[in-house]
């Protein structure tokens, strides 16, 4: 099982897509990692193969002494604690909030921060392509104008909105989305 999502996880982040690219969004700019690293929530995203079933999902960031940050993905999938090990490092400079992550080496992924709230407690990432998108949030939810704005913002800026997922159970604005 772990083979195979490290597989899945592989080919989503090599480019094997054909959506939209995100090239129009810029990625944060005065980045500061060490405020960034930690224990992130997964709020929202779009769906992929690689996370189908998951529930309760989360992400935690931490520099290794290479100037590279070990990423550890985790959540559960009927109930069962599943997680995955990779490695990001800067696309261009710390200070630009762009990363190449790995989860099966040599293959990479774009990873970009195109969105960050001023004290880091939330996050909108997206890849390559607009069929990526997850809001990140230091909590397993967020205020809801919070997200009904991340929300709206997302649409405009062209991502499929009404096939998010929301994997800790609800919208966060007050509906209940049903459990698949």
């Amino acid at each position: 099982m772990r083979k195979s999502l490290l597989a899945l996880l592989a080919a989503v982040f090599t480019g094997c897509t054909s959506g939209p690219s995100s090239g129009d969004l810029p990625v944060v700019e005065q980045f500061e990692p060490e405020k960034y690293l930690g224990h992130w929530y997964e709020v929202a995203r779009l769906p992929h193969s690689f996370e189908r079933g998951m529930k309760e999902t989360e992400a935690y960031y931490a520099m290794k002494d290479n100037d590279t940050i070990c990423v550890v993905n985790s959540g559960k999938k009927n109930g069962e604690p599943r997680s995955v090990v990779g490695v990001a490092c800067f696309k261009y400079i710390p200070q630009i909030g762009w990363l190449r992550v790995s989860f099966f080496r040599p293959f990479y992924g774009d990873y970009k921060i195109v969105r960050l709230a001023e004290d880091y407690s939330w996050a909108v990432i997206t890849s390559g392509t607009k069929d990526y998108f997850w809001i990140l949030a230091r909590t397993t939810s967020l205020p809801d104008e919070t997200m009904r704005d991340l929300v709206e913002w997302a649409e405009r800026a062209g991502f499929h909105t009404e096939a998010f997922e929301y994997p800790w159970g609800q919208c966060h604005t007050n509906v209940e989305i049903p459990q698949s």
